[in-house]
């Protein structure tokens, strides 16, 4: 499976961007799907996941209310709608796929497949 990340991109505070993960899965309806971020000289970190035919998404504590998670299976794509950015949103954002649906999703070893990354700059 190969992931393809896009849509980062330089914003001032306050402001939105979507971030758009394709997926080469030929059954992408059996992944689950998360997001994750790195920010510089710190570990990469959970953001969102949702499973595969969308019905349950979860959020880490700091981007509840502000990010959405969301997939068209049609498109293979996996989303992520970032509002109220903050400069501590700034990071690589990467996607990541999960093959069958099992385990902690907020956890990195979980997932199978990981796109390049994409970065998003948070200004003040």
């Amino acid at each position: 499976v190969q992931l393809q990340a896009s849509g980062g991109g330089k914003v001032q505070a306050g402001g939105s961007l979507r971030l758009s993960c394709a997926a080469s899965a030929r059954t992408f309806e059996a992944y689950v799907m998360g997001w994750f971020r790195q920010a510089p000289e710190k570990e990469r970190e959970f953001v969102a996941a949702i499973s595969g035919r969308g019905g349950a998404r979860c959020y880490a504590d700091s981007v509840k209310g502000r990010f959405t998670i969301s997939r068209d299976n049609a498109k293979n794509t996996v989303y992520l709608q970032m509002n109220s950015l903050k400069p501590e949103d700034t990071a690589v954002y990467y996607c990541a796929a999960d093959f069958g649906g099992s385990g902690d999703y907020t956890s990195e070893s979980v997932y199978e497949y990981w796109g390049q990354g994409t970065q998003v700059t948070v200004s003040s």
